[in-house]
């Protein structure tokens, strides 16, 4: 007679190892409990219904139970929640959630799969009908319908993480007056704040009420409050803050809990009792470049878990590599994707790190669909271990996120990176590709050939009266300039290289760094021993003033912002 295996949740989780069990034991009886009417179901695309991109909710839910049985022969629970686990029994008791009825199910192997929740702080108010959180397909069929059925305008959406933005997005597509309110000082955090203000500037462009550093005190009948006092109008809102793991079960299981509130796992992700398992949002993982414990709500890493757990019931050996929390969102018309850890988190671990801001194309610049990428490559000093990347544009950033991922698991340097070979052709890429051109970059500031200054730190460059010189053309230059920049062109840099002082700092800029790259080279050769690069060039100063200048009212330091 074959093990008997009890899952507990579905979707990304509980359900591919409830198909991995099958590949390896066609004998083995298998149940999934889920408490919700749905037992696997694409929660990453859930706000994508609130637009109509994806007309149907029904398209949402990838398999029902009737396929579960006749496909893989895995019995499929719906509408059952298992309220108490028996760790001595080995068994556990399900209530069925239409009925009340209760029941016991012995096993062999458990399965806690059971995700996470979205954090619903107790405010006033927010029990009222128009508050919606998004976890399942039954939430946003919920606020669909209550904004189509109601003819909601306004609505406001509280956290700036995926699902906040993704919500946000979608609404705006419906139609509808979005504000997106987030109590940090910038929405998606994996990113950096010289790479995140694009994103707050698209969210503005696109007619976003974007409010940051304010966050919600009240929910009232058309209106949220916030902590400054600023009240906002909301018909309907939307709480997307975050999530917390779903450990109720384990803890009164007495399983242990990890340091950041998740389930302890092994490396074979057993936790502390060997007949049981957890998988997916709800445990506590190791973080490969850090080495600290983390959580991470991705699909990928939940899919990988379960397969290995499914192993490791079956003695077939798993090698845990840990996670990086690779990860990637459209926000209208840009694509954004980061992986490793960002500045924030370096300082944190305490790692001695640098980074590149370049500017490139994503493909040659004379096809019609050539756009930049704003990329961003942090490397370990002295090492030159990649430890992330985070890449913004209107092309295909993914993949050379991707790149950065499989470096980063493979435990690449910067020197690895430089000798990538790369598919290239004129419409997918450049010879010299994206990832190419930011390992050359980090190996020149590595091993000492070049200096250079963060885009955030111009404003103090200018308000000390630094001497910065813009290499673009007189043409470029008039379009828009840093205040006080000097204009240098590149065609003419040797022949007034009399007019830049060699007893003071010179910052060098141009448009997007690769001008202003051979300027510093240039005047490295020429003697000058205190020039710096401005990393992301006026690029990325329009983009990170732009915001930061619109939201604190802030004097512009440059004439006129330039974004193209």
């Amino acid at each position: 007679m074959g093990k008997r295996i009890l899952i507990v949740g579905g979707v990304a989780g509980g359900a591919s190892v409830a198909a991995r069990v099958r590949r390896l034991d066609e004998e083995a009886e298998i149940i999934m409990f889920e408490k919700g009417p749905h037992v696997s179901f694409s929660n990453c695309a859930l706000p994508y219904h609130l637009s109509g991109e994806i007309e149907d909710s029904n398209k949402l839910i990838l398999m029902n139970p009737a396929k579960f049985d006749k496909r893989y022969h895995i019995e499929a629970r719906t509408n059952s929640e298992v309220m108490t686990i028996n760790r001595t029994k080995k068994t556990i008791t399900v209530k069925n959630v239409q009925t009340e009825e209760t029941y016991e199910e012995g096993y062999d192997y458990l399965v806690l799969s059971p995700g996470a929740s979205p954090i619903v702080p107790p405010l006033k108010g927010v029990d009222s009908q128009h508050v919606f959180t998004v976890r399942n397909v039954v939430d946003i069929d919920k606020l669909n319908q209550f904004v189509q059925q109601q003819h909601i305008e306004n609505i406001a959406v509280i956290g700036g993480g995926f699902i906040g933005l993704e919500v946000a997005e979608n609404l705006a597509y419906a139609g509808k007056n979005v504000s997106l309110v987030e109590a940090q000082n910038q929405v998606m955090a994996p990113f950096d704040s010289d790479m995140v203000q694009i994103l707050h500037k698209e969210l503005i462009d696109k007619g976003i009420n974007l409010v940051l550093n304010d966050g919600i005190t009240q929910v009232e009948e058309s209106q949220i409050v916030l902590a400054s006092g600023t009240k906002v109008a909301a018909d309907a809102v939307v709480m997307a803050i975050g999530v917390r793991p779903e450990t109720n079960l384990a803890k009164e299981a007495d399983l242990a809990i990890g340091k950041t509130g998740g389930i302890k796992v092994d490396h074979n992700y057993r936790t502390t009792d060997p007949a049981i398992y957890a998988v997916g949002d709800a445990i506590e993982v190791h973080h490969k470049i850090t080495g600290a414990k983390t959580r991470l709500a991705l699909a990928g890493p939940a899919q990988r878990q379960a397969r290995a757990a499914a192993d490791h019931m079956y003695r077939i050996p798993h090698r845990n590599t840990g996670v990086i929390g690779s990860s990637g969102i459209k926000i209208f018309d840009l694509n954004a994707a980061s992986t490793g850890i960002n500045e924030k988190q370096a300082k944190a671990a305490n790692i001695d790190y640098d980074f590149v801001y370049i500017i490139p194309t994503d493909k040659v610049g004379i096809m019609p669909e050539s756009n930049v990428v704003h990329f961003k490559l942090l490397f370990e000093i002295p090492t030159g271990r990649i430890l992330g990347a985070q890449a913004i544009g209107k092309g295909n950033v993914d993949k050379r996120i991707d790149v950065i991922a499989t470096m980063i698991m493979m435990n690449g340097t910067v020197e690895d990176l430089k000798e990538l070979e790369l598919v290239y052709s004129p419409i997918f890429g450049t010879a010299k590709d994206v990832v190419n051109q930011a390992a050359l970059v980090a190996l020149n500031i590595l091993n000492g050939a070049i200096k250079q200054v963060k885009v955030s730190e111009v404003r103090e460059l200018v308000e000390s009266n630094a001497f910065i010189v813009d290499v673009r053309e007189k043409k470029e230059y008039e379009a828009g300039h840093v205040k006080n920049a000097k204009n240098i062109p590149l065609s003419e840099f040797r022949e007034r290289l009399d007019e830049i002082p060699t007893d003071q700092p010179v910052y060098v800029h141009c448009r997007s760094g690769q001008r202003s790259y051979n300027a510093v080279a240039s005047l490295g050769n020429a003697g000058y021993e205190h020039v710096y690069n401005i990393s992301g060039s006026f690029l990325g100063i329009s983009l990170f003033e732009y915001v930061n200048d619109k939201k604190q009212a802030r004097e512009p330091i440059v004439t006129k912002y330039n974004f193209k």
